[in-house]
């Protein structure tokens, strides 16, 4: 990055994983303007120093930058959008998603749209005397699920050919620019979201042939920890991504560019466990790692102090700029026996997770799970929905899928963990908290697949959410309101899914 301003450490994210709706929500969704005034909430009432304005799966605003700035002119006054605060947009991947592929050039599009509103914004205040020095708000954008350099490089390239390079073609008589004016910022900086284990383990050569032939300084990497959980278990996901970070940091210093990694992090353990009270257990697992993301749980199902603290701790917490010290064999043999015994377990809870998604509220306006439109997930054979929803389909009868694919684990790979994740305890013991054995009433699995994992933790489990997941698979059994239980569920453990 060309800025010249500090890497953000914590960024805001629209993933809809919170069982509260927040109190600026006019409904149950959110959408929209409200995600405009959810930046600015994120930005000056909690701390973030980054927020992931979203355009995969669902629309997003092309006109935020200009709504933030006019309709909260004093902050960003103080706090500079593009320094300060960053807006970062994550578009749609278009070797993947390709009925949506246009709205990636639709995005590129904007972010010269969004420096002329920036530059207008600080016009009017050298014209009252402040201080005006224009700064480009939007200069990144996220790409997910990266499978390869080149999706990265076509990004970059199609910015810096069609969008910035029309600038000087002729147009009856004169310049594009001097038809319209000047597309700034001249470059923006791609950063690939890695999903996949098998390119999450390649993520190194992603960044070499991402940079190569590119006089960069910094570059940031967006590692998931969602999608490889719900692909292979969430253990395996933690120890893959350790791999991946160790590969990562050895090919930035073969190519002289100082790392960024942002590590995609949800509250729910099976999704990473970061929530305002397990900072710094997050912070001892991947010290490693620059910026974490903050998602809506995380968010809106904690008291805003709580949030606000638990922000300010992970943005001034140190950082261990270096490679992980792991033995990359052995962790992937632990956890390729997680991942095949996660896959298993997988197909036999499925019948039920697809059936109890439909009574998960939705909490953003994203588009449909399945069909044209859809973002469903497969695993191996088995269509499964998001991860969010995945996840909180399970929580809801009582069954935290952290669970699954423990009983994969062979005689010493206990050791193995304890030694790359040493608090992997404790996040066992927040989900298992949850777990209600009338789980298993609905759930074709046997007693010694969960035992693993159950074993490990002495943790009391909560009566209230108990109760909760008694009622839904009361109603799931005998007919009833589901989803009044689900969302009592959500809220007894402070997140979603």
């Amino acid at each position: 990055m060309s800025d010249g301003h500090g890497v953000p450490r914590v960024m805001s994210t629209q993933h809809p994983d919170n069982a509260t709706v927040p109190f600026f929500a006019e409904g149950e969704i959110l959408a929209g303007e409200e995600e405009v005034r959810e930046a600015y909430y994120a930005y000056s009432h909690l701390g973030c120093d980054e927020q992931m304005w979203d355009f995969e799966g669902k629309e997003g605003d092309e006109y935020a930058v200009k709504k933030l700035l006019s309709r909260f002119d004093d902050y960003f006054t103080r706090e500079r959008l593009g320094a300060e605060r960053r807006l970062t947009l994550r578009g749609p991947n278009p070797d993947l998603e390709a009925s949506e592929a246009k709205v990636l050039l639709e995005i590129l599009e904007s972010i010269p749209r969004s420096y002329d509103a920036a530059e207008a914004f600080h016009r009017s205040l050298d014209e009252r005397g402040g201080e005006g020095e224009t700064v480009a708000p939007i200069h990144e954008v996220i790409v997910p699920m990266v499978t390869s350099a080149a999706q990265v490089n076509a990004v970059h390239d199609y910015y810096e050919e069609f969008v910035v390079g029309k600038a000087d073609r002729p147009i009856d008589g004169r310049t594009v620019a001097d038809w319209v004016g000047p597309f700034r910022p001249d470059s923006v900086s791609v950063i690939p979201l890695i999903e996949d284990r098998e390119y999450l383990l390649n993520a190194d050569e992603i960044l070499r042939g991402y940079l190569a032939g590119r006089d960069r300084e910094r570059q940031r990497v967006f590692l998931a920890r969602s999608d490889p959980a719900l692909n292979y278990g969430s253990l395996a996901a933690d120890l893959v991504n350790k791999v991946s970070l160790r590969r990562l940091y050895h090919a930035a210093a073969d190519l002289d560019v100082e790392l960024y990694p942002i590590l995609g992090a949800g509250p729910a353990p099976f999704r990473g466990g970061l929530a305002p009270d397990t900072v710094d257990r997050t912070l001892e697992t991947y010290p490693e790692v620059e910026t974490f993301t903050v998602q809506s749980g995380f968010k809106y199902d904690h008291p805003p102090d709580d949030v606000r603290a638990a922000v300010e701790r992970l943005r001034t917490a140190e950082r261990d700029r270096s490679a992980p010290d792991v033995d990359e064999k052995r962790l992937l043999a632990v956890a390729g026996r997680v991942a095949e015994a996660y896959s298993e377990q997988v197909s036999e809870v499925a019948p039920t997770v697809n059936r109890v998604a439909e009574y998960v509220p939705r909490r953003r306006d994203r588009k449909l799970h399945v069909g044209l439109f859809g973002y469903s997930r497969e695993v191996g054979e088995i269509e499964l929905p998001r991860a969010i929803t995945y996840t909180a389909a399970l929580y809801s009868v009582g069954f935290p899928p952290t669970l699954m694919g423990l009983s994969g684990l062979a005689d010493g790979d206990w050791a193995v963990v304890e030694d790359c994740l040493p608090r992997f305890d404790d996040l066992l013991a927040d989900a298992a908290r949850y777990y209600n054995p009338r789980s298993l009433e609905l759930l074709p699995l046997e007693r010694s697949d969960v035992r693993p994992g159950l074993d490990r933790v002495d943790v009391a489990r909560d009566p209230d959410h108990c109760a909760a997941t008694d009622d839904v698979i009361d109603a799931l059994q005998g007919g009833g309101d589901v989803r009044s239980g689900v969302v009592r569920a959500a809220r007894c453990r402070q997140f979603l899914g």
